[in-house]
């Protein structure tokens, strides 16, 4: 099974900024080791408890401290952005890093409207451009606009993807021919349809092309299924914090969340939360991504894990893949 790696650098509250950031080169290059496909990290502005809001320079460190598994954006969130810059800046990172680096496109704000108008006088007016803003970019990145390159050129260019959550996003995904990940771990929307939907309406771009779909899901693995089950709550207990506009310290400890008082609202959103991650044991764990992987048709699963301890992320990363990357 084809796994890989989505990391939103989420900072727990006995981490810096930086000491989080470095953990997330860390898992990178863990990641590496045992074998993922990928390591894909977010971006998020003025969100407190998330420490990476310029993936392109995160992706130039990791870059230098791994050696094979492709590093991208998971996404670039181009309503911000000139394509022109976008394509330079990956098209850069692809001459530094060959045949390593996916360029992941979403649309989100990824932040606080405040942190939107700061980046862009007209965030909503981008949004409504976004599908001239992708062909645009797919046009610099395949290097087929007739006047201007976006220089340098690398001899392979970096891989074009489109992230979303909904059919609406899975179509565009389709007709541009682009790559695919659907984001189950932020959708209560079918992926399973969402993804038949993709598949059956690619467009190839280029001659060979084919669909490509990678379903990004959470997950927390432990060496027992209680031990997940503990672990996990520390980051939807976090979840539940930030949602009541707490949270901003990061990630609690697993001591700190059994300590959180819950209301009768508060259960339900931990029952809801769960019932949209996988949590257990390894054999538990393995049984339910090959289950997701072959119903949805997925080529490749993504794995975000949020705990407090960073050694319980790495075991949680490891022991899935000791079960399942061949």
């Amino acid at each position: 099974m084809k796994l890989s790696i989505l990391d939103q650098s989420p900072i727990s509250t006995n981490q810096t900024a930086q000491e989080a950031l470095q953990e997330s080169m860390n898992l990178a290059r863990l990641g590496d080791t045992l074998g993922y496909s990928r390591y894909w990290i977010a971006e998020h502005h003025a969100l407190p408890g998330l420490a990476c809001s310029v993936p392109e320079v995160m992706l130039g460190y990791i870059g230098a401290n791994t050696k094979r598994i492709r590093i991208g954006s998971g996404a670039v969130l181009l309503p911000y952005y000139k394509p022109y810059k976008v394509a330079e800046t990956y098209n850069l990172l692809s001459i530094l890093f060959p045949n390593r680096i996916d360029v992941g496109i979403g649309r989100a704000p990824g932040g606080p409207a405040e942190a939107s108008n700061a980046l862009s006088d007209n965030y909503l007016q981008h949004v409504y451009k976004m599908p001239d803003l992708v062909k645009e970019l797919i046009k610099y990145v395949d290097n087929e606009d007739a006047i201007l390159q976006a220089s340098p050129l690398p001899e392979i260019s970096p891989e074009l993807w489109m992230l979303g959550t909904s059919k609406k996003s899975a179509s565009f995904a389709a007709e541009n021919g682009l790559a695919y990940c659907f984001g189950q771990f932020m959708s209560d929307d079918n992926g399973e349809e969402i993804i038949q939907h993709y598949r059956d309406s690619f467009q190839p771009r280029k001659n060979g092309q084919k669909p490509y779909v990678i379903m990004t899901l959470t997950v927390i693995c432990a060496e027992t299924t209680q031990e997940a089950e503990d672990i996990a709550l520390s980051s939807i207990v976090w979840g539940l914090q930030r949602e009541n506009g707490e949270g901003k310290q990061g990630v609690p400890s697993i001591e700190k969340a059994k300590e959180f008082q819950l209301n009768m609202g508060d259960q339900e959103s931990i029952e809801r939360a769960k019932s949209k991650m996988i949590i257990g044991n390894p054999e538990k764990v393995k049984s339910k991504l090959m289950e997701i992987k072959s119903r949805v048709l997925a080529d490749e699963i993504m794995i975000v894990t949020i705990t407090y301890s960073p050694k319980d992320k790495h075991k949680s990363y490891q022991l899935i893949a000791e079960q399942c990357i061949e």
